[in-house]
């Protein structure tokens, strides 16, 4: 990192000298023009990341020395104000989404220092996931909702039936009915323009149990997600500690396996849990919401 703050530094400050020669002396205030990828050697990207950074850093402790010198402590409040003042800094940013994700992190960091605040964090960050794998799939970046609807035991066009239902609109029985037969070669019962609930019949339509059902997602989700997650694992250990695992490769690949099966039994697990709560919900409610 500080290689790289150095790096950016040096290009953003040869272009602002360049600028207040040229230019009128104050033109280097001037983001686009300072950081434009046409006039610097190093890319807009990397520069106003560094400027994030560097920024923050620098503005945190300057704001804090200033706020000690003047009340003579070092109280929270100080930290407090001197870290939002410097939390500016992210409008270096250019893409607003980015400025928005970046944000979340540190938000999301916060938790660290709760007891349970992972787990709590990672429950509210599953709960908005899954609901927009749902309900608004447009917006998840196209190959995670990709990854979801692969990995996951309910099928599109009961997704799709689930979605229109809850919105009160018509469901395209026609598409949900094919997918029915296409599963069991009967036809499909049960289910209306407008029914208030697709039945488990239609969301597992290849099996009347929903035991079965779970039993079979979390088998196929160890199946499918296992190599990926021994790749993930495997090649890190070996490219970033090649040192090790040419000393101990049993050893190094036992590790990274089993860093995999954890993986592994983590995600099948959810996909079970998942899976087990929608059929649950069949049996208690009358009403998808």
């Amino acid at each position: 990192m500080l290689a790289y703050n150095v790096r950016v530094g040096i290009g953003v400050l040869l272009r602002a000298f360049k600028l207040a020669r040229k230019r009128p002396y104050y033109s280097f205030l001037d983001l686009k023009l300072l950081l434009g990828e046409n006039n610097l050697i190093v890319r807009e990207e990397a520069c106003r990341t560094g400027l994030l950074f560097g920024g923050f850093t620098g503005c945190f402790h300057a704001i804090r020395c200033f706020l000690r010198r003047k009340s003579g402590t070092d109280s929270p409040l100080n930290v407090f104000l001197a870290g939002g003042v410097a939390g500016l800094s992210i409008l270096a940013l250019d893409d607003s989404q980015r400025r928005r994700t970046f944000a979340l992190y540190l938000l999301a960091r916060v938790a660290d220092q709760w007891q349970h605040g992972d787990t709590l964090l990672f429950a509210l960050a599953c709960a908005q996931i899954m609901y927009a794998y749902v309900m608004r799939p447009e917006t998840l970046p196209d190959s995670y909702n990709e990854f979801i609807v692969k990995t996951g035991p309910i099928a599109r066009p009961v997704l799709k039936a689930v979605r229109e239902s809850c919105k009160g609109g018509g469901i395209d029985v026609a598409s949900l009915a094919a997918f029915v037969t296409n599963k069991t070669g009967l036809p499909m019962f049960g289910v209306h323009d407008h029914s208030p609930i697709i039945p488990s019949s239609a969301v597992h339509p290849d099996t009347a149990s929903c035991l079965a059902h779970n039993t079979r997602a979390t088998r196929a989700t160890v199946k499918k997600t296992f190599p990926l997650y021994l790749s993930l694992t495997v090649v890190p250990f070996v490219v970033l500690n090649i040192q090790k695992f040419m000393e101990a490769p049993i050893h190094t690949f036992w590790n990274a396996q089993k860093s995999a099966v954890r993986s592994t039994s983590f995600l099948s697990a959810f996909v079970g849990v998942y899976q087990g709560v929608i059929c649950v919900q069949r049996k208690l409610v009358t009403k998808d919401q």
